[in-house]
């Protein structure tokens, strides 16, 4: 079967400083990804990459087959939702809106009634009662916001979800909240998943595969059942948050 997302030797360098050294990662269709790794390993320019929003210097991104560096943007793009570290909302516009940003715009627009109806039902979907719709982000707390944030990302039903750091933020319950959203959300989408995070939490809540990115590169990929018995000394040492070890902490 077509993998939903395959990376070939990307690379990407900001003039010394060679982020992605040569990335080889398959996401099979269905399946969620979670890609870990220390600040400065190259997870956040990975995602920015199959994205659109950085061009790799080498390489190819295969979504579905079919090159990622190159065709019609829009169609592109109207395959993916994205939940965003900081959740990203609008501030000056009401969640509503927020939820249905994009099911407002293009060529295959709703009407503002059939927009705030499924608006609505996606706030349901993730735990949010109906007169949220009308609050704007300011009124929420954190967690109603990244719930809002996550309302955003499935409206569109897209075949691919990104999220970027789901929990950063949040304290510890509603931390395990979001995290079985997200995997009860793309279990029932039959969605393909790709998070990053550094929420072990997350990582063992969220993932079907883990890939650990270490000096631009894949250092360990496997399933989550994997994960602990690795015998990769750089995986281990990660995942069980040890000073000493083969990675070297910033001081």
């Amino acid at each position: 079967m077509t993998p939903m997302i395959e990376m070939k030797g990307l690379k990407k360098s900001f003039g010394n400083n060679h982020v992605l050294r040569g990335i080889d990662l398959v996401i099979p269709k269905g399946e969620s990804m979670v890609i870990i790794g220390g600040s400065g390993t190259g997870k956040s320019v990975t995602l920015k990459c199959v994205l659109g929003l950085i061009k790799p210097d080498a390489g190819d991104i295969l979504v579905d087959g079919k090159s990622a560096l190159s065709g019609d943007r829009d169609a592109f793009l109207a395959q993916f939702g994205m939940l965003f570290q900081g959740g990203a909302l609008f501030d000056s516009l009401p969640v509503w809106q927020n939820v249905a940003f994009r099911l407002l715009r293009g060529k295959n627009k709703l009407r503002k009634s059939q927009a705030h109806e499924l608006a609505v039902e996606k706030l349901r979907r993730v735990g949010l009662k109906p007169e949220v719709a009308n609050l704007f982000p300011a009124e929420l707390s954190g967690g109603m916001q990244k719930r809002v944030g996550l309302a955003r990302a499935i409206a569109a039903e897209p075949k691919i979800i990104f999220f970027d750091e789901p929990t950063t933020g949040l304290d510890p319950i509603m931390s395990g909240v979001i995290n079985e959203l997200v995997r009860e959300i793309v279990v029932e989408m039959g969605a393909t998943a790709m998070t990053i995070t550094h929420d072990m939490s997350s990582v063992r809540a969220i993932a079907d595969k883990v890939a650990m990115i270490h000096e631009g590169v894949v250092q360990w990929t496997g399933p989550i059942g994997d994960m602990d018995n690795s015998n990769d000394p750089y995986l281990d040492q990660f995942i069980n948050a040890r000073a000493e070890g083969p990675i070297e902490a910033v001081r």
